[in-house]
């Protein structure tokens, strides 16, 4: 089928769309603190929570080789942002997992799923997992970003 015959066999948009407004940045105080980027972005309805790795308040990573410690205040850290653009776990659309050594995080998997559920109960966002040679902290072995939906 050609590109323009494919399109013409879409079904058209009934949904009305609200303005979104101006970008709203998120930085919570209990995240570490933010430099030259934004942990969280709203603007409408859709919240753009930037990349989390594993460290506390200060920015330092917590139990350095630990990928089930760093996951789980990773995602902490995630619901944080969460909670500041207005969101709950529920609200998330998508998370992309960035991680160091593929191998460790199968390894790691059930531990991983556990700390996974204890933020996401039943309705599992989709999600990416990619893994990569290195994240901007040598210590991170995983980075989380998310995307979600303001609860009207």
């Amino acid at each position: 089928m050609r590109p323009a015959r494919a399109r013409r066999a879409l079904p058209r948009h009934t949904t009305h769309m609200e303005p979104a407004g101006p970008p709203r940045n998120i930085n919570p105080e209990q995240l570490a603190p933010a430099r030259g980027f934004s942990h969280a972005t709203a603007a409408g309805d859709t919240v753009w929570i930037g990349g989390q790795v594993g460290s506390d308040a200060t920015g330092k990573i917590v139990e350095p080789g630990d990928m089930v410690a760093q996951y789980a205040r990773a995602i902490l850290n995630v619901a944080i942002a969460l909670q500041a653009a207005g969101c709950a776990p529920e609200d998330t659309v998508k998370l992309t997992y960035y991680v160091t050594d593929m191998k460790a995080y199968r390894d790691n998997r059930r531990a991983l799923g556990a700390a996974y559920r204890e933020f996401f109960r039943s309705d599992y966002p989709a999600s990416t997992l990619i893994e990569v040679r290195s994240l901007v902290d040598p210590a991170a072995l995983i980075e989380i970003d998310a995307v979600a939906v303001r609860p009207k």
